[in-house]
Parts: structure tokens; sequence; C-alpha cells
């Protein structure tokens, strides 16, 4: 997919003007214009000189977008910055400045009369020349407006900015007439004539229309600055040099510089700069800026690093396999940018409206003019009822309707703790139909934590805890941590330990006052010590809950079992329910087990469980559940960031990355999985007040155009000047009042959500495990492929599992792995026919004995 900058666009009009435009082009096959970020995606084999001529026909500007792994330079990041608001900040400060100035002069005097310096007494037409002026000021300050409303009347694509130069250009050109003509009218001594046209004076609304549609253009330009903070924050997480292995030295280089096949050192507390392998040490490696996963990933020899990880431990040597825009985060990079691209316009309502409203009403302005010269009226009286038509119909209240309750939704949902960052999230959250939500971090606290206490018959809770978290003490393991955690919670005193060792893949051991303790999975235990059949029933339950049971025992004897796991947050069932009151179907993503997935899910309450899923199938995922309604994804990891920005409506706990919170679309900065039900009732009470407002907009238009026209004239009714006035200030008034009732609304309230009568289930395809987009083909190959099954000793938890899966994936025969660590066996479905002996030193390789192979 080809990238493209596109310029010059203002409404929705615009936006499908250059869709249509583009897709004439021979060789574009898809075509995709986004007004929220200004690009465009286009898919095809044409080339970018055919597909810019296009657009730049149509009325508009275009460019080639760079690729946004490689925008690294400061010219690049400052390309992405948003330039826009400033400058319109400074207009609509400038053009309040004289329109206030304006309003006292025509308004304020004429409506109330205010005072104004005495030689402005009985002084018409000096004050006809300074709201002239004035009105002219303000003009020439938005001449933006005329230059791209102008541009698409020339090419036939009428837009949001056509009616408003119109509206403002036919305001300042009738009152202008009206100020020459009372020049004439002052000559003759006619004041009778000079007070009328006196009234006719349209000027303040000439420079009104022009900065209140500045308001709302400024609040536009705002959210679509946001839309770029995901890739620079991204573009940041890259180092920027590595320390490369040269002739024996180490030299540190910049990142641009470095090669495929090159040796770099990484060692504690510095990131790793790309993609490699490691071929000398071990280190424990946070790998959460890219899985979102809080327990860090033990890495030794032949085992894979990614750019943008942190080497906590250890020391580590490693050659690169990866680099420039091939790491796994310059292509996490890439799909945030292409979903961005591709993503549907959010076209709000008023200027799909505009699309119609715009030519209409410049329709309905020259058939008035005409019916009446043909009727016998004089050319002036004719293009007054035309001009009219135009003063009456200017989009002040339309151009009001969806900002206005924006801006009052978003500040409701600020005032909870919920950040809607563009006008169009708040709008499509409500249409959500379902909500796909990460698991770790997310449903859960995302830290393992001990669960569960089951002490041997003659060993009470604090002496198991005492001597579990003494042997604990001297592990690195992330559930030891857990261990050791819950023992201070407790305020326990340790005795200290002697003699620690640690056997990979089994357990530890340790003397404790000349007496041996020790602690591991069931099966390192029972070699040492009989473990009674009440308590491997009870932890066998404990794991098909989606918990680790750890062993101990010590002196000869059980001491009993710890439960550790990743708990589920207190709001998250009630949150799920919410949602599913309110007729969303809910879904969990987690690239864990499909059985901790399924324990979790039923703890949760969630309607289908998607486990075994890697973060770029996240985002495939969502593509597949786009197919059955509008989706929001809930997330907190910048392994969320491609899903999130690809759904409809991307969600981030605010607990989460810096990342994740800049690709969502929404921010819950409470980190509470409540507040998911509360932005989508805030997101559908602002979209029914959205409606509302556009009542109140298009009332005023439905009984003003005609009566501008002059439709009622046999009636003895024709539009009066201070009625027109005081329609358009009461349309702005109604709209602005309605929104406001917004703060009223009760988001955490669920009295209003009403279950739907039927909620169609997701097709079982996509509730398998790994669940991606599948081929009939590669359907196909998994029905032949071949597959074996290993049975492996000595792991203890999913960390386990997911060095056994990589071991084996890493192999060129081995297309996937399935490992369990409760069934103690890895299931590797194979391309190719592969030794047994090459898989079992794979495993081996990890300290995990292979004691069978069928």
């Amino acid at each position: 997919m080809e990238q493209f900058n596109v310029t010059g666009m203002s409404c929705a009009a615009c936006s499908a003007r250059v869709e249509k435009a583009v897709k004439s082009v021979p060789g574009v096959t898809g075509c995709s214009v986004s007004l929220l970020t200004n690009s465009m995606g286009v898919e095809g084999t044409a080339e970018d000189a055919a597909i810019i001529r296009a657009v730049e026909q149509a009325g508009y500007g275009a460019s080639p977008k760079k690729a946004a792994a490689a925008a690294s330079t400061s010219a690049e990041l400052d390309a992405l910055a948003d330039h826009e608001t400033p400058k319109l900040k400074r207009r609509l400060i400038a053009s309040l400045g004289f329109l206030l100035v304006l309003m006292y002069f025509s308004m304020g005097h004429m409506m109330w009369g205010w005072p104004l310096p005495r030689w402005f007494d009985g002084n018409h037409i000096a004050m006809g020349l300074v709201q002239l002026l004035l009105a002219g000021i303000v003009m020439v300050i938005n001449q933006k407006f005329f230059i791209n409303g102008f541009k698409g009347l020339v090419h036939r694509s009428p837009n949001m900015d056509t009616l408003v130069a119109m509206g403002s250009m036919a305001s300042f050109v009738w009152s202008t007439y009206a100020l020459f003509a009372m020049t004439d009218a002052q000559l003759h001594g006619n004041e009778e004539l000079v007070m009328h046209y006196m009234m006719e004076f349209y000027f303040e609304s000439a420079a009104m229309i022009l900065t209140l549609i500045t308001v709302g253009k400024m609040l536009e330009a705002r959210s679509k600055g946001k839309t770029t903070d995901a890739l620079k924050s991204l573009m940041k997480l890259a180092p920027k040099t590595a320390t490369l292995l040269r002739d024996g030295a180490e030299v540190t280089v910049p990142i641009e510089q470095v090669q495929k096949e090159d040796i770099f050192v990484v060692r504690p507390g510095e990131n790793i700069p790309v993609d490699g392998i490691v071929l000398e040490g071990s280190s424990a490696v946070n790998e959460s800026a890219l899985t979102g996963e809080s327990i860090p990933a033990d890495k030794a020899v032949g085992d894979k690093v990614s750019a943008a990880t942190t080497n906590q431990s250890g020391y580590l040597q490693c050659r690169a396999t990866r680099v420039g825009e091939d790491t796994t985060l310059a292509q996490i990079i890439r799909m945030v940018s292409d979903a961005a691209a591709t993503k549907a316009p959010i076209a709000k309502i008023a200027d799909t409206v505009s699309g119609f409203f715009v030519p209409a009403v410049i329709s309905i302005a020259v058939v008035t003019t005409l019916v009446w010269l043909l009727l016998g009226r004089d050319v002036g009286y004719a293009l007054a009822r035309g001009i009219s038509v135009l003063v009456i119909s200017c989009p002040c209240a339309l151009g009001l309707a969806t900002p206005v309750a924006i801006m009052v939704g978003n500040g409701l949902g600020a005032k909870n703790g919920i950040l809607f960052k563009t006008a169009a999230a708040l709008e499509e959250a409500g249409r959500t139909r379902i909500v796909a939500l990460d698991k770790t971090g997310t449903i859960t606290c995302g830290e393992p934590t001990v669960t569960d206490l089951l002490p041997a018959a003659d060993v009470t809770e604090t002496e198991l805890l005492t001597l579990a978290a003494a042997l604990e003490g001297r592990s690195e393991h992330p559930l030891a941590r857990a261990v050791l955690a819950y023992a201070e919670e407790k305020q326990l005193e340790l005795p200290s330990v002697t003699d620690f060792t640690a056997l990979p893949g089994n357990g530890l051991t340790a003397k404790l006052e000349d007496k041996e303790i020790f602690g591991g999975n069931a099966a390192f235990i029972g070699a040492k010590v009989a473990i009674p059949a009440a308590l491997q029933t009870q932890a066998a339950a404990l794991a098909a809950q989606g918990k680790t049971p750890l062993f101990f025992g010590g002196a000869h004897r059980l001491l009993g079992v710890i439960a550790v796991a990743d708990t589920i947050k207190e709001d998250s069932p009630q949150a799920i329910r919410e949602l599913r009151n309110m007729g969303i179907r809910v879904v969990m993503l987690t690239g864990d087990n499909q059985r901790t997935a399924e324990a979790i899910g039923r703890q949760a309450g969630v309607d289908e469980v998607i486990a075994g899923v890697l973060p770029e199938g996240k985002e495939a995922v969502i593509r597949q559940l786009q197919k059955y309604g509008k989706v929001a994804m809930v997330g907190d990891g910048i392994n969320d960031a491609p899903a999130l920005t690809r759904a409809d409506t991307g969600i981030a706990i605010g607990a989460g990355t810096d990342v994740a919170i800049d690709a969502a679309d929404v921010v819950l900065m409470n980190s509470k999985l409540s507040d998911v039900p509360a932005a989508i009732r805030l997101s559908r009470a602002s979209l029914r007040n959205i409606h509302e407002n556009l009542f109140w907009a298009f009332i005023y238009n439905i009984i003003g155009i005609p009566l501008a026209a002059g439709v009622f004239i046999p009636l003895g009714l024709t539009l009066n000047p201070m009625f027109g006035a005081a329609a358009m200030s009461l349309s702005s008034f109604c709209v602005v009042s309605n929104a406001l009732r917004l703060n009223l609304f009760d988001l955490h309230s669920a009295k209003r959500d009403h279950p739907p009568k039927h909620v169609p289930a997701l097709p079982a395809a996509l509730v398998q495990p790994a669940a991606e987009e599948d081929t009939t083909a590669s359907n196909q190959k998994e029905e032949t492929a071949m597959k074996k099954t290993l049975t492996v000793e000595g792991m203890m938890c999913p960390h386990c599992e997911a060095r056994v899966k990589k071991a084996l994936e890493a192999l060129p025969q081995v297309d996937k792995a399935v490992v369990s660590h409760e069934a103690g066996t890895a299931i590797v479905t194979l391309n190719a026919e592969v030794e047994d002996e090459v898989l079992k030193k794979a495993v081996e390789a990890q300290d995990y004995p292979v004691t069978g192979i069928q």
C-alpha cells in the first residue's frame, strides 16, 4: 500500500471527491481517504505521478508519505508535528478582537443603545464605514475560507467552506451596497430611507460566520495533530546507538550503521538496539515495550532478542538478524501507520449533510432571484431576496451543532477520567457492537501474585510461606518475586539459607540449619517426597483455573503448595456484565495458552476467548471482527498499538505504555475497566445530543429559508433583518443550551442499559487459538501437516512454555508448537521431515528433559 499526504480538504465532500478521483486512475484497485489525518492509502499498480495528478485535477494537493519507520531524523519528526493549530489559534484571537468591536457598533448601539463617541451621533454613514472596515479585516484574517471555498466551487465540488465563504461574502456585498445606497438617500435628505438601509447591514454576520467556524476548525486541527503522536512515540523507543564488536574492540556507532550479521553487546540496563540472536551470556529481558507482558523473559544462547527491549541483568553478546525497517519495532510502526491511513473516515454529521445542503442552498438562492425577476420585480429586489436566502441559511448553528456537543461530552469525560482524543472518537465509541479486551493489564492486574496457600497436613500457612520465601529469596524468577512480595505483605521474618542452587526447568534447593529445603514443579518435588493424592488433585484444580502451583518441601517431608497467578481486577467482571447488558459482544485476546485463557475468561465472564495471539495477530483478529460490527479494542501495551489503531475505537488503560495511550482514541486515566461501558454510554448520549442539535439548526433553516425567499409575502410575511438576527441567535442558543444538558448525564449509571433481544454469536473460526486470517491453502496444509508430540519434563509455568515454544519454532521444519506445562507436552506441526534427535536437542538446550517423542 502506498501512502500520501493530502492537502486542501475541509469536509466529507472533499474526501469523497478525492477518493472518487483516485479510484478512476487506471491501475488503482483500492483507495481510502482519511479526512481526520489528511492522508490517503492507495492499492494497485498506478504510478505516484498519476495519482498525484488526479488529486490536483480534483482541486487538492498530494505528496508521497515517507515510510513511518524511517522517520527518525529530527526533520522528519518535525514534519509530523501539529503546525495548523497555532495558526488557527492566532486567527481566532485576532478575529474575536475585531468582532467584539464590530458587535458593539452594530448590535450594542443599534439594539441596546450603548454609547458611541459624539461624532457618530446621527452620522450613520460613519458607523457603516467602521463596520465595513472591521468586517473586511476579519475577512482578510480568515481569507483561507474564501480561497478553499471558491476553489471548490470552481472545481464543481462545493463544500462547507464554500457556503461559509458565500454566506459571508453575500452579507458583506449586500451590506456594502446598502451603505452606498444610504449615501444617496442621505444626499437627498431621506432620513427614513437612511434608517431603512441602516437596518440592512449584515457586516456583523459576515464576520461572525467566519469567527465561529474558525472555532470548529481549530478543534478539528487539534484532533488531527494528535493522530501522529503514536508514530512519534514509537520512533522515540528506537535506540539511537549500538555497541558493536569490531576487531575485538567495542565501538559505539549510530543505529543506522548496524548491518545484518554484526555482533553487538548489551549491558544490564541498556536497550537492545536491533533484532538478533544471543551468542553469549544469559539475562532477563524486559519485553513489555513490545509484548505488554510484565514478566521479564529469560534469554540464553540461541534465544531471539528484539529492538527496544531492555536487558535487566546479565551481559549479552548477540548477532544482528534484522535491522532498520525489518525489526519488530519498525514493523509495529509500519502497521500503526498503515492502519491510520486505511481507517474508514468518520464523517461528521454536519459535513455529511453539507454535501447536499450547500448546493441546495446555492440553488435555492439562484432560483429565488430568477423567480422574482420573472414576476416583474426589479433587479435590486430580486437580488435582495436571493442574498437573504444565503444570509439566513448561514451555517452558524450547523457548524456549532457537532463541536459544542463534542466539547461538553469531552469535558464530562475528562472530569470522570475518560479522555476522548478526537471528536471522531466520541462519536464512534457509541456505535460499538464488539469489545475486544487484552488480558494482561486490562482484565488482569498484570503482575503475578499469590492466590492460594495449601499447606500439608502438619504444616501451618505461616510456616509454609516463611520457608518458601526464604528459598525463593535467592531466585531471580518472576514467580519468586510474587512469593516474596506476599511474605513482605504478611511482615514475616525470613531465615537465611545457604548452598542455594537453581535447577532450570525443575526448581530450587538450599540448606536451612543443615536441613535441605526445596521447591519446584510436581515432578521435581515428587522425586524427593511423597505428594498426597488429595493435594495433587487440588493443585490440578488450581492449574485448571489458570494458576501456577509451586510445590515446597524440606527435611524429607512435603510442606505444601503455593499457587501464583495474574489475578483479575476487582471491577473486571462487573464491567464485562455491563457491556453485555448494553448489547455488546465481549471478546478476550491473549497470547496465553488456551487452557489458561479459558480459565481467566470464565472468571471474567466474557463471551469468547481467542488465545495464542501474537502481537501482529491481534491486529488481524480486529480486522476479522470488524466484519460483524463496529469494534472497540481495549489494551495497555505496545503490542496492542496496531490493534488499537486498526479498531474503530481504540481504548487504552491509563496505566499502560505511552505508545498504547498515543495509539488509542480513548484513554482511561483511572485504569478501570468499568470506565469502558461508561465511555460508550457517554458517546451514545453525545450522539443523541448531536442529532438534537442538528434538529435545532435545521428547523431554523426550514422556517427561515422560505421566509427569506419570499414564499410568505402573499400572507404579509417577509424577512425582517431583526428576525433573521434573532433567529440566528436563537438557533445557536438552543444548540448550546441543549449541549450543556450533557453535564447532567450520569455516565456510570446502568439504569438505562437494556439488553437487546438477540446478540448474534461470532463464528467459531474466530475463537480458535492463534486466531488469524486463514486461507484455503493454509487450512489444507494444516490438515495434511505432520505432527509430533514431545513429552517434556520440568516445565512449571507459562514462562517455561514460552521458552520451549521459542526453541521449537526456531527450527525451520517446525511451523507451530503448542506447549502445555500442565500436560507436560509439546505438539509440533511440521512442514518437512525432521529427526527426533533434532527436536530433542532444541528442547533440552533450554534445560527441559525430553522423555519421549510420538
